[in-house]
């Protein structure tokens, strides 16, 4: 399938512009319509707001707010605006053949919201966790929609797929994403399926997927790679040696491999120090 349309919802913290910038990439590279999707909530509805509070003080209260929210939202809007002017795509809030980003707002939690946003997307992308911490916005971007997500680097100078990592542990989350990701490996030039495991068993399950990888076009080579002591290292530092732009992986894994990739074993070390896209399901 192509991703018509994509959606990323900005998180707190740092690099703001910074991951605009890498979500606008993305959206460039796949000619796609991009909402960056902003939440915003009352302070006032998290008061406890008395009886006795006079109309004036509450008048006083939603000014401050709004005053709060509309530069808020106009500093968000400005740099999704300039970000999108310097790498060449149109803002606008109507999808077009070619690239194209919008900015849109809603009240509410940011979860809940994005858990309801998200599902009328092709792909959901979201920026890695500071510090590697998985916050809700980021656990309901990845599990809550239903659809692919993109994990990319918090700072993106460039977004391509000409050389693409499979990490293979034979779990459902991994063959979803497999198969989701068909579009992008069949543009790919370079192919690579990785396991830690050289069972008979493995082997034969490998050639499978190399199989039915080959029915849509798509040729593979296979390697082992060895454990660390440290949990993804392996991963990351083959992806580094062998200049992958992109990783294909399961969000949750249970089974032999690649233990956990995303949310488990291998979790904190691959957030803080992939500087490498990741496109998984789960």
């Amino acid at each position: 399938m192509e991703f018509k349309k994509i959606f990323f919802p900005i998180g707190g913290g740092e690099e703001l512009r910074e991951r605009i910038s890498g979500a606008i990439l993305i959206a460039k590279y796949f000619n796609s319509h991009m909402e960056v999707f902003k939440s915003y909530i009352k302070p006032s509805s998290l008061m406890q707001i008395q009886d006795g509070v006079t109309k004036d003080i509450l008048n006083e209260i939603n000014k401050v707010e709004q005053e709060m929210f509309t530069e808020d939202l106009n500093t968000h809007l400005n740099i999704v605006k300039d970000e999108a002017k310097k790498l060449d795509v149109v803002y606008s809030t109507t999808p077009n053949d070619f690239p194209t980003v919008e900015l849109i707002e809603k009240h509410g939690y940011r979860s809940q919201l994005i858990e309801n946003e998200s599902k009328y997307c092709d792909l959901v992308i979201v920026a890695s966790p500071h510090n590697s911490k998985i916050t809700k916005t980021f656990k309901s971007t990845v599990t809550k929609s239903g659809k692919s997500a993109l994990m990319f680097p918090r700072i993106m100078k460039e977004f391509k797929t000409d050389n693409i990592l499979i990490a293979w542990n034979s779990t459902t989350e991994i063959s979803r994403a497999v198969t989701q990701a068909i579009p992008i490996l069949r543009n790919a030039s370079n192919v690579r399926i990785v396991n830690r495991n050289e069972f008979e068993e493995d082997m034969a399950e490998i050639e499978q997927l190399q199989k039915y990888l080959r029915m849509h076009d798509i040729e593979t080579t296979f390697n082992i790679i060895e454990p660390t002591m440290i949990p993804g290292q392996a991963l990351l530092s083959f992806a580094g040696e062998n200049n992958i732009d992109l990783i294909v992986a399961g969000a949750f894994g249970v089974k032999s491999g690649f233990k956990n990739l995303i949310f488990g074993g291998t979790t904190k070390y691959i957030l803080e120090h992939t500087k490498i896209p990741i496109f998984m399901s789960n």
